[in-house]
């Protein structure tokens, strides 16, 4: 049996837990005994054999399928069966039908996903040589040869390659939506290996480490090699999903395959998500049974006492069957209304609630205002069953890097000697806004220019010229003072691996303004400087790190004289400047606090002459300290304190982390729609700091920004209570917890706590991991969702998740979560949206997206005006459609005290099939994807206009309940107002019509018009589609009607058709057609008059700007365009150019340099690359609602 299950799919062993990896090398007997997984990946649901059990189990797991199955069994019953089989059997199997082929469509592509992967190919070394071997059938432990720009097959342990040191570059876009290489380095034992395959087959290294798992940032593990112990960290390592690049070759163990992958492990489980109003939904549909039990009890009961006391009198001409009485009959008579009852839950809801869902899916696939031109990318709505949750977001959760950011850096302004440069002015001296139509300096004169770097100041580069001492030391420091690498593939052409783009934007800005760093040894590095190239001598580099955030490097010129440069944050450097520099440092913290203000990352910049004498007597110190075994890194922070003081200032550097276009207006209109905004970042804190003030999301106008940065438990806790404290005063010290609406039941659900002002709240992930704990949960819920904006930094995979899912357990709201990389896929999964940027940051986060489009600013057109009309298009929707079925049969109940409760239909059998399948389907269809409220540029116009959707307010359990009464008005007017006119009329020629066929057609006659006039009144946009399908079925119905009341069809199908002669016999009365329009009247009255006194009385926002669109003579003029202003702040950014430790150890090691073979080819097409796509940054507003509609 386990075999049967597990060739359908099934897996029916619990697999045990791993506890540690133990592979060796080349030996696949031996690593396959612990049946480890092999590189194949899976991601489809089903296969042939259990696709249809499995997808009929999951449909039937909604209740009104089973529901309806029910229905199916009761209407095979002759004795309670008053409806033919057919009426409930085919819109069933239409609804599995579009269902299957749907789930069938997604999981082929699936499949076709996973073949395209698994099917891949890669050079393995299997028995001494090297074979090409599909991705899934590679093995943990085998040695793998990995080719320029290849994917990494597996997550493997670095062995050997062809650059000096056995260094690799690496792109990590798949993984974490960084553009910028990395480098990695393997081990020295196996870096000897080279690309020897006797070597690499005869190496038999045993590894032990971690199981698998999801952290993308840490590995712990050791290798053992003859006998040796060596230690292997996230350094050596090599990740599934990333790309090799400017690297010919490469060798690498494979440690953890498909399944096991740090990739898939962060994947996650396919969450099956559901919309709010599913739940709402599902929590009626219970209360609609109840409600279909209760009128069929009451008429039951009814057909028990009518039978007891008028039954009798008919026994004579209708003769019971042996063994019937009154409660047999009661007892069928319930069965047989619950048939005819049934439409309260018509499943021609959930066929039309599917065509709703994919046609506004397509209006999102279909948008040209969220087409990406320049990648040729679509927005794609990847999931059909969520849209209306797009309209009641709450909080967004985004990710930084490749998301808000384009991971591009570029070189805006500087200050130097207490001049401020990279501002256009015009011949009055004011700020001339820079587009890309402002004239570029021209870099012409030098001939080593990067050709895709823009400057538009022209003082800057005329200050070079004329040889401004203090402006050649500053871009002469640029050049000098980093850790980048550089390759020149052929005469001029340089290109910069740097550890960040920070450092790669400065030494490119250097460069050009005639600064040209161009080759480095181990003891020297060489500039071009003005044209003259200048060899200056490395004596040390004193490296970044977190704690000293700063990095300097001590030169020789080649006049013998000694200059420390030094560059690194503000606050950093000016503790350490010498007095002669107070004055300049007041004027450099002014520009500083103009760049800030304007969302730039800033770098002070200070130089030092050093005496020969004093810094040999350092220098030996500084050895001793560097080939210490104790506290290595607390003597080289002592001994570089002593030198890095007394420096004098040259400047500051600022540079621009672009965002994507448009980020900052998205975010204000965002915040205008009452969402508030999280960012969950990888980045350490003054990054994430300052792109939130770029991106609007932290402003100097908030009351405070609350930075949480404690390192143990309590502290944690201490700022996080004082935050709220100062937030809310009066806010106790429990949680205000909503109550349950279950006795006995706990709701976990924390109310909202009043704030005077708006607050941000920065936390890093150390701070993040105390307060996520059990006991401090609730306490980081309550006073981070105090405030407008907060920003979590230096947080895990794990970690992003953890948060969503701490708001989305105890808020009742809806979540949404953004991202472009697979550190975000968990986030992602975890929301109840989750959208993924797609482009250059690789497509791990869009394939477990559930929408996705190429910019960030593409979100607000989502939300704003999609989400939100769809949501109100769901909403209408139901209520109409409740309304319609609930008057519908109402009239039902009504009829069952007139006919002696026996269970006989008040209209025909065929208005009965085709009510809603023809007569009502298409007008309500059209309402659902056509209607509006407003046109996309007032929605923009105005983005409170979203705050309904957050609150519920247009579909919930107080709404239906006034569907509810509404239907049951309108059933009396329908069933009372014809009864009453029919009751003893007859014709104009005396002829009596007052029979129940005719009684019949006047009833469904009212019902139909009614409900058509109140879609009428619902509808708030007529589109061409409105009006055909509205008169369209009013005319079907009629045509119907008097085509099967006809003679003709009666002579052909006598027992399907008894309603002969019908139709002309009673529409062609007067009293008939004045009977309807007197019903029609009187439904439609209460509804007119409540939106005229709601209008004038308690209009809603909704009212006041659809109000302000009547008067409007036409569409709202595009708003004007904000030249931003210069906002000066005291908040300045960090030192932001590396996130890790730098390459210092590297660059002094000699043994990085390349071997310079100049006729090797390009490895890697620069011009691909998305800086070497960069254009010039533009100050320019993104307005969505400007474009034409």
């Amino acid at each position: 049996m386990g075999s049967l299950l597990s060739a359908c799919g099934i897996d029916v062993k619990k697999k045990k837990v791993e506890e540690e990896r133990h592979l060796r090398a080349n030996d696949r007997e031996f690593n396959l005994s612990f049946k480890y997984a092999n590189n194949a990946i899976k991601t489809s649901k089903y296969n042939v054999f259990t696709f249809l059990p499995l997808n009929l189990f999951e449909q039937f797991q909604r209740l009104a399928n089973a529901y309806f199955v029910f229905l199916l069994i009761l209407q095979l019953i002759p004795q309670i069966s008053s409806l033919s089989w057919f009426t409930t059997v085919v819109p069933l199997l239409l609804v599995l039908s579009i269902t299957l082929a749907k789930d069938l469509s997604d999981d082929i592509t699936r499949h076709k996903n996973d073949n395209h992967v698994n099917n891949r190919k890669v050079d393995v070394l299997i028995d001494g040589e090297l074979k090409s071997e599909k991705w899934m059938n590679v093995q943990v432990g085998d040695i793998i040869k990995l080719e320029n720009n290849q994917f990494v097959t597996a997550d493997l342990l670095l062995l050997s390659s062809s650059e000096p040191l056995n260094l690799v570059y690496i792109e990590t876009a798949e993984l974490d939506g960084e553009t910028n290489l990395k480098v990695k380095q393997a081990l020295t034992i196996t870096g000897d290996l080279g690309n020897d395959i006797q070597k690499l087959a005869a190496f038999n290294g045993e590894m032990r480490c971690d199981p698998p798992n999801n952290r993308l940032d840490k590995f712990t593990g050791t290798l053992t090699v003859g006998g040796e112990l060596f230690s292997v960290d996230n350094e050596r390592i090599l990740l599934r999903g990333c790309t090799l690049r400017n690297t010919e070759w490469c060798f690498g163990l494979v440690v953890f395959g498909g399944p096991d992958t740090k990739l898939m492990q962060n994947s996650g489980k396919s969450i099956f998500k559901r919309t709010s109003i599913d739940h709402l939904m599902n929590a009626l549909v219970i209360f609609i049974f109840g409600f279909l039990a209760f009128m069929c009890t009451i008429l039951s009961i009814g057909n028990a006492i009518w039978e007891y006391q008028e039954g009798n009198s008919f026994i004579v001409f209708l003769p019971r069957a042996d063994g019937a009485n009154a409660s047999l009959s009661a007892f069928l008579t319930f069965w047989s209304y619950v048939i005819i009852l049934n439409t309260v839950v018509p499943i021609s809801l959930y066929v039309s609630v599917e065509i709703l869902r994919l046609g506004n899916s397509y209006f999102i696939d279909w948008d040209r205002k969220m087409y990406y031109v320049k990648s040729d990318t679509p927005a794609q709505a990847r999931t059909t069953t969520l849209n209306e949750e797009l309209g009641q977001i709450k909080y967004i959760f985004s990710d930084k890097t490749g998301t808000l950011t384009q991971n591009i850096m570029t070189f805006n302004m500087c200050s130097i000697n207490g001049k401020s440069y990279g501002e256009v002015v015009d011949f009055a001296g004011q700020r001339v806004e820079v587009t890309e139509k402002t004239e570029k300096v021209d870099f012409s004169w030098n001939s080593l220019a990067d050709p895709k770097f823009y400057f538009h100041d022209h003082k800057l580069v005329e200050a070079v010229k004329l040889g401004s001492p203090e402006v050649r030391a500053f871009f002469r420091l640029l050049a000098l003072c980093h850790t980048v690498m550089p390759e020149e593939k052929t005469e001029g052409e340089l290109y910069y691996q740097a550890q960040s783009p920070d450092e790669g934007a400065l030494v490119t800005a250097a460069r050009n303004f005639g600064f040209v760093f161009r080759s480095r040894t181990p003891e020297t590095i060489s500039v071009v400087e003005m044209g003259v190239p200048t060899t200056y001598e490395l004596l040390a580099v004193l490296d970044f790190n977190n704690v000293r955030k700063r990095m300097s490097v001590i030169v020789r010129n080649p006049e013998g004289k000694l200059t420390l440069y030094c560059k690194g944050a503000d606050t950093i450097i000016f503790e350490r400047l010498h007095p002669s520099s107070t004055k300049l440092m007041e004027v450099t913290t002014e520009h500083l606090n103009e760049y800030a203000g304007e969302g730039l990352r800033t770098l002070a910049l200070a130089y030092k002459d050093l005496d020969e004498d004093k810094f040999e007597e350092w220098r030996e110190r500084h050895h001793e300290a560097s080939t210490s075994m104790d506290d290595r890194e607390e003597k080289l922070d002592a001994i570089y304190e002593e030198i890095e003081k007394d420096l004098l200032l040259l400047g500051a550097s600022a540079v621009e982390d672009k965002l994507q276009d448009g980020v900052p207006q998205t975010i204000e209109q965002l915040a205008k729609a009452d969402i508030k905004i999280w960012v969950l970042t990888g980045d350490k804190q003054e990054t994430a700091e300052n792109i939130g003030y770029s991106c609007n999301m932290l402003r100097e106008e908030m009351k405070e920004i609350f930075i949480v940065a404690a390192n143990t438990a309590d502290a944690v806790r201490e700022e996080l209570v004082n935050a709220r404290k100062k937030m809310s005063p009066e806010s106790g010290d429990e949680p205000p917890i909503e109550k349950s609406r279950f006795p006995g039941k706990k709701s976990q659900v924390v109310e909202d706590e009043k704030v005077d002002g708006e607050y941000g709240l920065v936390i890093n992930g150390h701070s993040l991991a105390f307060a996520l704990q059990k006991d401090m949960e609730l306490e980081l819920l309550r006073t981070a969702c105090m405030c407008q904006a907060v920003i979590c930094c230096r947080v895990t995979p794990l970690q992003k998740a953890q948060v969503v899912e701490l708001v989305k357990k105890h808020k009742k709201a809806v979540t949404l979560a953004i991202g472009d990389g697979a550190n975000d896929v968990s986030m992602i999964k975890t929301a109840h949206i989750g959208v993924g940027i797609s482009g250059q940051e690789g497509m791990q986060a869009v394939l477990s997206s559930d929408f996705s489009f190429a910019q960030f600013r593409y979100l607000q057109r989502l939300l704003l005006v999609h989400g939100r009309w769809s949501y109100l298009r769901m909403c209408k929707f139901l209520r109409y459609f409740f309304y319609k079925n609930f008057t519908f049969t109402f009239v039902h109940f009504w009829y069952g005290f007139f006919c002696g409760f026996s269970a006989q239909t008040v209209y025909d059998e065929w208005f009965i099939t085709l009510y809603n399948l023809v007569y009502t389907a298409l007008p309500v269809i059209g309402l659902s994807l056509f209607d509006q409220d407003v046109n996309d540029r007032w929605s923009f116009q105005y983005p409170q206009l979203y705050a309904p959707g957050q609150l519920n307010q247009y579909f919930s359990k107080m709404a239906f309940a006034r569907i509810l009464l509404h239907s049951c008005y309108s059933s009396l007017i329908l069933f009372f107002v014809p009864w009453a006119a029919m009751c003893d009329t007859v014709r104009d020629d005396g002829k009596d019509i007052a029979d129940y066929q005719s009684f019949a057609l006047l009833a469904q006659t009212c019902l139909l018009i009614a409900v058509s006039v109140q879609l009428g009144l619902e509808t708030y946009y007529w589109t061409a589609v409105n009006h055909f399908f509205l008169w369209g079925s009013l005319s079907v119905y009629f045509a119907v009607t008097f085509t099967m009341y006809s003679n003709g069809m009666y002579l052909i199908f006598t027992s399907f058709v008894p309603f002969i002669g019908t139709a002309r016999n009673s529409l062609n009365q007067p009293n008939v057609w004045l009977t309807i329009f007197l019903t029609t009247i009187l439904c439609s009255l209460p509804v007119v008059a409540k939106r005229f006194l709601f209008i004038q009385l308690k209009p809603t926002i909704n009212d006041k700007v659809r109000h302000k669109v009547r008067q409007a003579e036409a569409v709202p003029a595009p708003l004007p365009r904000k030249f931003p202003r210069r906002r000066i702040s005291t908040r300045r950014s960090g030192y932001a150019f590396s996130h890790a430790r730098g390459y210092g150890d590297l660059v002094t090691s000699g043994r990085f340099l390349r071997i310079p073979v100049k006729t090797r080819p390009a490895l890697f097409s620069h011009s691909e690359t998305p800086v070497a796509d960069s254009i010039p940054q533009t100050y320019r507003t993104i307005f969505e609602e400007t474009q034409s509609p």
